[in-house]
């Protein structure tokens, strides 16, 4: 493989990869914390209008029950985690892409091989983080 097939189809990919997948994660964790927040902020004005009414203990109801989901399904997915997991990757993946391109320490003498070794461990590592937080998913769910 050469140099700029690694680069283009491999390096390049990954980074793309990951930066898509940091954006799906931030949105989907803004989208829950929004929504937890708005809920939760609406639950005190709601109670102060009539606390007698039976609709309005349905709307306060229906609003903890927003929080609590919203909440819950925000950790289950690791949205947050995730987010600054993959974020951190693409990162570090492209800092080593623009060290290679522009032969700054460690990469001097256009090591190719290093390179190669230095990604392939950073997307290694990455991968274990992956199946650790999958794991912790799986545990989660069946002590529930």
């Amino acid at each position: 493989m050469s140099v700029e097939e690694y680069i283009n189809g491999r390096l390049t990919e990954q980074i793309n990869w990951y930066d898509k997948k940091s954006m799906q994660a931030k949105k989907r964790y803004m989208i829950f914390q929004t929504i937890e927040i708005i809920s939760a902020s609406l639950i005190p004005i709601v109670n102060g209008l009539v606390t007698e009414s039976a609709q309005i203990r349905i709307i306060i109801s229906i609003l903890g029950s927003i929080v609590v989901i919203c909440g819950s399904l925000a950790r289950l997915g690791k949205f947050h985690e995730n987010w600054l997991h993959y974020r951190q990757t693409c990162e570090l993946l492209k800092h080593e892409k623009y060290l290679f391109l522009t032969s700054t320490t460690p990469y001097e003498e256009q090591s190719f091989q290093l390179l190669v070794e230095r990604v392939e461990s950073i997307i290694s590592s990455e991968n274990v983080n992956w199946s650790q937080l999958a794991t912790e998913k799986r545990e989660e769910m069946i002590s529930r």
